[in-house]
């Protein structure tokens, strides 16, 4: 799997881990986020199965939550996805297409919830999993204009190349030294 990697892909696995090792942290144990401590005895165990149903939630009470609230979950959960959906074309070949990787974003969130819901810390909602896959696509998307960007760059370099022919003595232009 990493044996026959580029460097680059190398360093988008190191990114990616420490991505999941930060998701993992602000998912389960960042108190500042309202998370409890894993497999407390009084956590009940809540999820919300029906989709949109706290989205609409944050958008009709968003004036009693706060905007810090609704901007935290709303946004949060798309923002916290999009790393994810940026860096998996360049670390699976099965996620540079953009279902792939859509599906692969959506595998992480699922776990992620479920992991939640089994440990009792936060919930299982199905809403977070759309936000979450939301996000997935919009990094997927970033990262097409960033290749697209930088393709289009490296072709302007290409074509800008000036390539120096040595004048012989005699003023004969010799070919292109190979580069």
């Amino acid at each position: 799997m990493i044996r026959n990697t580029t460097k680059n892909q190398k360093a988008c696995w190191v990114i990616f881990i420490l991505y999941l090792i930060g998701l993992t942290y602000f998912t389960f144990f960042a108190e500042a986020l309202g998370r409890g401590t894993p497999l407390d005895g009084d956590a009940v165990a809540r999820f919300n199965l029906l989709p949109f149903r706290e989205i609409r939630r944050f958008i009709v009470y968003r004036h009693k939550l706060g905007m810090a609230a609704v901007l935290l979950n709303l946004v949060g959960n798309v923002v916290a996805f999009m790393p994810c959906g940026f860096l998996l074309p360049a670390i699976s070949r099965r996620s540079r297409r953009f279902g792939g990787a859509v599906f692969v974003g959506f595998f992480i969130s699922f776990l992620i919830e479920c992991t939640q819901l089994l440990l009792r810390v936060g919930s299982f909602d199905v809403d977070d999993m759309i936000l979450n896959t939301l996000g997935v696509a919009l990094g997927f998307l970033l990262n097409r204009m960033v290749q697209k960007v930088r393709i289009r760059k490296k072709q302007e370099r290409e074509r800008r190349k000036v390539h120096i022919r040595r004048i012989s003595p005699e003023g004969e232009v010799s070919p292109e030294d190979p580069e």
